[in-house]
């Protein structure tokens, strides 16, 4: 892959980890920040979009919080319609979520949003994808609806 923009990001060849890009938000202040780095890769017709949780994503369990996880979605949403060439993706809105959650998310091992670009019109895209971890249950399924947002 090579270096990608996207509005207010920001993707770039990982060299620790070859085949995947970091993906960075432009402004460490925004809520998008509290996720630390994605790391975004295509894999066929999949965009496979990871983060590292921490003690901040968890709930009073000591497992990953739903709330969390909805954000990362989200976030993860727009990272992988990127990727997977939806260019209108980066500045764009959430018209809505649906999320089927299916088990608990650990906070010690990374957390993966596996997303497939269904349909791209003039101004929607429509998504769906995994929520998972390594050697763990499927944490969540998910559809998502963005709306392109122009000048």
């Amino acid at each position: 892959m090579t270096d990608a923009t996207g509005g207010a990001f920001a993707a770039i060849d990982d060299p620790d980890q070859p085949g995947w890009m970091v993906w960075r938000g432009g402004d460490p202040s925004t809520y998008n920040a509290s996720f630390g780095p994605l790391w975004v890769r295509v894999e066929a017709d999949t965009a496979r979009v990871r983060m590292r949780p921490g003690a901040g994503h968890g709930n009073f369990h000591g497992a990953l919080h739903g709330g969390a996880a909805l954000g990362f979605i989200d976030i993860a949403l727009f990272a992988g319609a990127y990727a997977l060439g939806a260019r209108g993706a980066a500045s764009g809105v959430t018209v809505d979520l649906a999320t089927q959650f299916i088990s608990a998310g650990r906070l010690d091992r990374m957390l993966e949003a596996r997303i497939e670009l269904l349909r791209e019109t003039g101004r929607l895209l429509f998504l769906r994808g995994l929520l998972v971890q390594e050697d763990e249950p499927v944490i969540a399924s998910f559809t998502g609806t963005l709306r392109k947002v122009t000048a």
